[in-house]
């Protein structure tokens, strides 16, 4: 398999998918050859969004809209994700793997150290990269971060047996064709029961493009978060969940805000897990906050 094979994607469709005609999709390559797309606005200290599962830099528009007048702006798409999606199954799909991907983007952006701002399964993926590479970090932001607890004194955390029948089955009508029925399955048990239904066009069809990550995510188990690793990070730290997310959301933010060593929380008032999209405006209020009282 030739390295550069997500470059025959459709560069009409990329262009198409800009966050705005003014944000032109652009792409850093790695030392692997892939190719990580993003888009940028704006110009101050870096923030840089990293998105969750089925999603891509379009989640952060209203982000890289709103918050693009006081800082730089730069919202990325992990590799397997839209708009360069469908690599080779030879291409390995890792947590691991996106992590370190993260800092080769940063170093190659030159942007220096930058404030990372993670959802879901990206927050699981961001805090491994804070662990990893803490010298290209300012700040880290984690929104309803995903991935299981391991706690001093109890076993090694592992997903009920129910949620995995669950997973299991939205990856199989996935792979069977039945994308959309794979997808309600998946979104409503990590935000709300009627969630997809209620989820925009603009949503829906982001899901969609990035369905065939499902399954490739399901075979990855993230890893477990620990107090060693969470007081490692010196990086002070925002947590921010819904007020209505799904408990096991809201478990992580309240053990991490007691295990990280400068850590500050809030909770988005009437929001589920996707609070970012739901109530813009008070997420970014957070986001300003965090970052200009590190100025």
């Amino acid at each position: 398999m030739s390295a550069r094979a997500p470059m025959t994607a459709d560069v009409a469709a990329v262009r198409r998918a800009a966050v705005t005609p003014d944000d032109p999709i652009r792409f850093i390559e790695l030392d692997n050859g892939l190719r990580m797309p993003f888009v940028e606005r704006g110009a101050g200290p870096l923030v840089l969004f990293v998105h969750g599962s089925l999603c891509d830099y379009r989640y952060w528009q209203p982000q890289v809209t709103g918050l693009s007048a006081r800082y730089r702006c730069v919202a990325v798409s992990l590799t397997h994700y839209w708009p360069l999606a469908g690599l080779p199954r030879t291409v390995p799909f890792s947590w691991s793997a996106h992590a370190d991907e993260l800092a080769q983007f940063l170093d190659k952006l030159e942007g220096g150290p930058a404030h990372i701002v993670a959802h879901s399964r990206g927050g699981a993926v961001a805090f491994q990269f804070a662990v990893r590479h803490p010298h290209l970090l300012q700040t880290l932001t984690l929104a309803d971060p995903g991935g299981p607890l391991s706690s001093p004194g109890r076993p090694h955390a592992v997903l009920p047996d129910t949620v995995n029948t669950l997973r299991a089955r939205a990856a199989q009508l996935i792979e069977q064709g039945d994308a959309e029925a794979g997808l309600q399955l998946f979104v409503d048990s990590v935000s709300r029961v009627g969630s997809w239904a209620k989820s925009t066009p603009a949503f829906r069809a982001m899901a969609l493009d990035n369905a065939s990550t499902l399954p490739l995510q399901f075979q990855d188990p993230l890893p477990a978060y620990t107090r060693e690793a969470a007081w490692s990070l010196r990086c002070r730290t925002l947590l921010i969940d819904g007020e209505k997310s799904p408990e096991l959301f809201r478990r992580n933010v309240a053990m991490l805000e007691d295990w990280l060593p400068d850590v500050r929380r809030e909770t988005i008032r009437g929001a589920s897990h996707g609070m970012n999209l739901a109530h813009p405006s008070a997420f970014n209020r957070h986001i300003d906050e965090f970052i200009h009282e590190q100025a």
